[in-house]
């Protein structure tokens, strides 16, 4: 009995795989990323009257310190520490 060839075209692992790299290597040339900041997000980030008013405290502080004119009010000290440590 002779067995002949029907029409199989060649194949090539080694080509297969290699198109497969390069079709995996286009698509990932083809992805970008993208960033969409919400309206809500950049509300957010802007900065508040209350972050402005407490920039300036601070200010005032720090010139109350470096100048010596700062004075602790022992008794609120006491009053605020016994409520951040008493449950």
């Amino acid at each position: 009995m002779k067995i002949q060839k029907f029409n199989v075209p060649p194949v090539n692992p080694y080509k297969a795989n290699q198109l497969k790299t390069e079709q995996a290597e286009q698509k990932a040339k083809m992805k970008t990323d993208k960033l969409e900041i919400s309206s809500e997000a950049k509300q957010l980030s802007e900065k508040s009257s209350f972050t402005v008013e407490r920039n300036e405290r601070v200010q005032e502080l720090k010139a109350q310190v470096q100048a010596g004119t700062y004075e602790v009010n022992p008794e609120k000290l006491a009053a605020n520490l016994v409520k951040y440590f008493k449950p």
